[in-house]
């Protein structure tokens, strides 16, 4: 497996391996009306070009013969949760794998990736949100040293009101 940073000319891949793994991710957990509203308006070629663009937005492909089977995002962003700007921290943001090849070590990889990134660039804490009822995430974070923070904030997809927790990993 390679992991590397994804690049503009990517943007169709990452586009459609995004929608692909939030569908697969949470289909069931909001209407069809909510979850295609949701894939469209943040996993489209535009919105995902801009991300792109910003050299500070980290995107990396986890590929299998030239082949993407999964992606991280993380950024340092503190918009979302300004507690962490008491310390130099990092927000990741996404962490998916094809549901085909769940189990098999790649999202470990993704996770050692970030981590590894994070140490060697002096962040302190990296953070993330994770949705209140998806216990195998909060299982795999747990794993990697990631606690609960306490604070949880609204994510909504679409219409459907959902929580998210945050989880933090002092470094």
């Amino acid at each position: 497996m390679l992991i590397r940073r994804v690049q503009i000319k990517d943007a169709k891949a990452l586009a459609d391996l995004s929608g692909v793994t939030f569908f697969d991710t949470f289909n069931g957990t909001c209407t069809e009306e909510d979850m295609n509203g949701f894939i469209e308006s943040y996993f489209n070629i535009d919105q995902v070009s801009e991300e792109l663009n910003d050299e500070n937005d980290f995107y990396f492909f986890a590929e299998i013969d030239n082949k993407p089977v999964g992606y991280l995002r993380f950024k340092e962003d503190y918009r979302n949760f300004p507690l962490m700007e008491k310390c130099k921290a990092m927000e990741l943001k996404r962490i998916y794998v094809v549901k085909e090849l769940h189990g098999k070590g790649i999202a470990q990889q993704l996770m050692d990736f970030v981590i590894d990134f994070c140490i060697s660039n002096k962040y302190e804490m990296i953070w993330l949100g994770v949705w209140e009822h998806n216990t195998r995430a909060q299982k795999f974070y747990i794993k990697y040293g990631f606690e609960n923070s306490g604070y949880a904030h609204n994510f909504p997809i679409g219409n459907t009101p959902q929580t998210d927790y945050w989880f933090w990993k002092f470094l």
